[in-house]
């Protein structure tokens, strides 16, 4: 049916012999396709009698790849919103422009209107990472082809200034709005995680590397709470009240999670973790509406913090 789009474009007046030849197919499928592209897509073709082939009777914007249900839109509408994130950054025109090629080939029989649906389906995510694009591409590009690569990291926390980096990337991931590269740091002999942000003067060598055929992303992400997996094995209990129990009892968080209700309206969870950091963070965000009953060190160090929070909080601020 594209064929037969271009041929009526260039006004070249195909018909049903000529197109079923360049095919290898009967006439009677290319009447069929004919008979579809007028009476499933509406498209303006009539037969000329006297110069013995079909033509265009009005203007055609494009010739659609493929057709669509009113689902699929909506997937597609979705995707489209939850990538709206990158509005800003360097990422936003070249996914709007990978959007608009893919609408431009799904048309078909939808029963909802593209703009209302766009109305209606809303992201708004927060804490959103920026990622220059150049490098971006630089990591995907050695991702992808198994090439190591140098740059300079910023580690953050206490460390001041940027240290020289070897890497053979294995991965890439987005955890939380945050991109992350998983390989092994040739310097140190170890897998390791780096955040893109903190990356910069990224160059690929000319040294390619073979990526591990145990390496799973499930499996190294099955027992971190975010990004960072840990070592150890920790089995952790808390009890959520009030509100929190309500958002957490309405979400997924991981893979390992058991839910408890109790009978006074609480949430009991218990998780096992390789790491106590990232759920540190998690567990501090709904403030005193959970409890940490296990491990005893979690405990102590929520215990800590909150008693540092409260301290600073004491008094009536800086002046």
């Amino acid at each position: 049916m594209n064929y037969i789009h271009e041929q009526l474009e260039a006004d070249k007046l195909p018909n049903c012999s000529t197109i079923a030849k360049a095919f290898e197919v009967t006439t009677k499928t290319i009447q069929r396709d004919i008979e579809f592209m007028c009476d499933r897509m509406g498209y303006p073709i009539e037969w000329d009698a006297e110069r013995r082939g079909y033509y265009y009777t009005g203007p055609v914007e494009h010739m659609p790849m493929a057709t669509i249900t009113e689902g699929e839109l909506v997937a597609m509408l979705v995707a489209q919103k939850a990538v709206e994130q990158f509005k800003g950054t360097p990422f936003e025109k070249p996914l709007a422009n990978a959007f608009a090629k893919i609408a431009a080939h799904l048309d078909g029989p939808v029963s909802v209107a593209i703009g209302e649906a766009r109305a209606a389906i809303t992201f708004r995510p927060t804490g959103v990472g920026r990622s220059d694009l150049e490098l971006f591409r630089r990591l995907s590009e050695a991702v992808l082809h198994s090439v190591e690569i140098e740059f300079d990291y910023d580690k953050g926390e206490d460390v001041k200034g940027l240290r020289h980096r070897h890497l053979q990337p294995w991965h890439l991931c987005c955890v939380d709005n945050q991109w992350y590269v998983i390989g092994h740091d040739m310097d140190r002999r170890e897998k390791r995680t780096f955040a893109v942000s903190r990356m910069c003067a990224v160059k690929l060598t000319k040294r390619s590397f073979v990526r591990p055929r145990d390496f799973s992303i499930k499996d190294h992400l099955g027992g971190a709470f975010g990004i960072f997996a840990g070592t150890g094995d920790h089995r952790i209990r808390l009890r959520f009240l009030g509100w929190a129990s309500r958002i957490v009892r309405e979400r997924f968080w991981h893979e390992s999670q058991k839910l408890t209700e109790g009978k006074d309206g609480t949430l009991e969870m218990e998780l096992r973790l390789s790491g106590l950091e990232e759920i540190q963070r998690w567990i501090l965000s709904f403030g005193d509406q959970v409890e940490v009953l296990e491990p005893a060190e979690l405990r102590e160090t929520i215990s800590r913090i909150a008693r540092s929070v409260a301290r600073r909080h004491s008094g009536s601020g800086r002046k």
